[in-house]
């Protein structure tokens, strides 16, 4: 299926303005705009849309003088907003800003700092759509397998090297990616999602720890995979100030479909209840026929680009590499037995597990939005302050107990949270097109390394010490000496466009 243009057209919307307004203020409400819709003044009175993402506008105003020298104004805004999947979200915000007389210069809080065109918005939306199923399938075996390790009567130890040899998935995941460099983003992102959601169901059906295991390496593989892309094909296709806040939505769609499987996760404390989760994997498909309907090619990918090697590029290579080792060796434990030890140390129902990781968890969105805004003014100061203190506040969250295991866990996921856009967006960006999704691919695998380093060593000591506290602790001397890497060797990517980050990228020049 290919879909370059929307496969339904959005309604014509209207909304009107009267009011009675002084000399100063006729003059502004009479000035082209300059916000989420650039103006063009076309005949007296009205504007039409230089850019902006809405399909349709048009804006007409209609002045009339009043007997005390005042002005009577009547503005009428007709749009056609056509945006996939959260045209509903923003409908509201958008009216609000489109019916005022005299709205401040530049994009509001809720728009991207660039202004987009229709085809890069949709394509936004439609890839947020996708990242919210990716969410759900890469949370589901985290969120359930304490509960399957119970009924299997493993340990902890035990689950530590399974979530550990889960982590092969990388391999098939680096040659999916791989195929994202030769075939496009497009075809790999919709493959790998589909697959996902069918093998991600099939553990349901395992009947050991092992078996579980081991049907979710090839699921994962395609999941790991469709994150990778996702994050590639929103930085290729976004303008140069809007690449992080991209993927502060990406990250909090994703976020939006473990939320559900965390929302679900009271009916494992039915008997089995945990394999259902497994099953509504298959729920994602619908989704991904959606996506395909809407999703274009990558920009990027469709105009000519050279062909590049890993040669000329092994220094920024090794650094992401290296920074994705570290920050695994401590957040891949921390995510996968944070369940395990609210199970065993503070006696959580799973239903109470559920509340907690909600009530927690959920304002971490607010640490991805304003580190998405703060990325667009400079990637590394946040990066480095957000990792060490996030990580600082979760060492603490797995050391006390009852309010302040509560408090500290809201610190961790709003400080933390801001890592996502201001780190997340390096390894798209420092890669040309024919190499992105491989050199990407290959970090997972470093990163890989980490968590399955990470996993070992906190279930071995978790079972040694009766407790996770001691071996957080250890191990957050990973992500901290990444913080110090961040702030002094990592490039300032900020407003700077990714054929100037990567000149393999840039256009031919013009002959003459």
């Amino acid at each position: 299926m290919t879909s370059d243009a929307p496969a339904r057209v959005a309604s014509l919307r209207r909304v009107t303005t009267e009011a009675t307004v002084d000399d100063a203020a006729l003059a502004r409400a009479l000035q082209p705009r300059d916000g989420v819709v650039l103006e063009d003044e076309g005949a007296s009175g009205t504007f039409t849309a230089a850019a902006g993402p809405l399909a349709d506008y048009r804006r007409t105003m209609e002045v009339e003088a009043t007997a005390d020298g005042r002005h009577r104004v009547r503005q009428t805004v007709e749009y056609r907003l056509d945006l996939p999947f959260w045209g509903l979200l923003f409908r509201w915000p958008l009216r609000r800003h489109l019916r005022r007389l005299d709205p401040r210069a530049g994009a509001p809080w809720w728009a991207p700092p660039d202004r987009l065109d229709p085809r890069a918005a949709g394509t936004l939306a439609a890839l947020c759509g996708l990242s919210v199923v990716v969410g759900y399938l890469g949370t589901v075996l985290t969120q359930t397998i304490t509960f399957a390790a119970d009924e299997f009567g493993a340990g902890k130890g035990a689950q530590g090297v399974a979530l550990a040899a889960v982590r092969a998935d990388v391999v098939v995941a680096l040659v999916l990616v791989s195929m994202a460099d030769k075939r496009g983003r497009r075809r790999v992102l919709l493959l790998s999602a589909t697959v996902g959601c069918i093998l991600t169901a099939s553990g349901a059906l395992a009947s050991s720890l092992w078996f579980l295991a081991g049907s979710q390496v090839a699921s994962r593989g395609f999941v790991t995979a469709a994150a990778i892309v996702l994050t590639v094909a929103v930085a290729e296709e976004m303008p140069k100030g809007s690449r992080a806040y991209a993927v502060s939505l990406l990250a909090m769609s994703a976020a939006l479909g473990a939320g559900l499987c965390v929302l679900l996760l009271r009916l494992a404390d039915v008997a089995g209840g945990w394999r259902v989760l497994f099953a509504l994997s298959l729920l994602g498909l619908p989704v991904v026929l959606a996506v395909a309907r809407r999703l274009p090619e990558s920009r990027r990918f469709v105009a000519p680009h050279r062909q590049a090697g890993m040669a000329g590029h092994g220094r920024r290579f090794w650094l992401l590499a290296s920074s994705a080792f570290l920050f695994n060796l401590f957040f891949a434990p921390a995510s996968q037995f944070g369940n395990e030890y609210l199970r065993t140390e503070r006696g959580f129902s799973a239903g109470r597990i559920s509340l907690f990781t909600i009530l927690t968890a959920t304002p971490g969105a607010i640490g991805v939005v304003v580190g998405g805004r703060l990325a667009e003014r400079g990637r590394r100061a946040v990066g480095a302050v957000a990792l060490a203190t996030g990580v600082a506040a979760t060492v603490v969250m797995f050391a006390v107990s009852g309010w302040p295991m509560w408090v500290w866990s809201v610190v961790g996921s709003i400080v933390g949270g801001a890592t996502v856009p201001a780190l997340g967006v390096y390894g798209p960006e420092l890669f040309p097109t024919s190499l992105r999704g491989r050199a990407n691919g290959a970090i997972a695998i470093l990163g890989r390394v980490g968590s399955v380093v990470g996993l070992i060593v906190a279930g071995q000591l978790s079972d040694s010490f009766g407790r996770f506290g001691p071996a957080m602790a250890l191990l957050a001397l990973g992500p901290l000496a990444l913080a110090v890497l961040v702030i002094t060797s990592y490039p300032e990517t900020a407003h700077t466009e990714l054929e100037d980050l990567n000149p393999e990228d840039a256009p031919p020049p013009r002959p003459g």
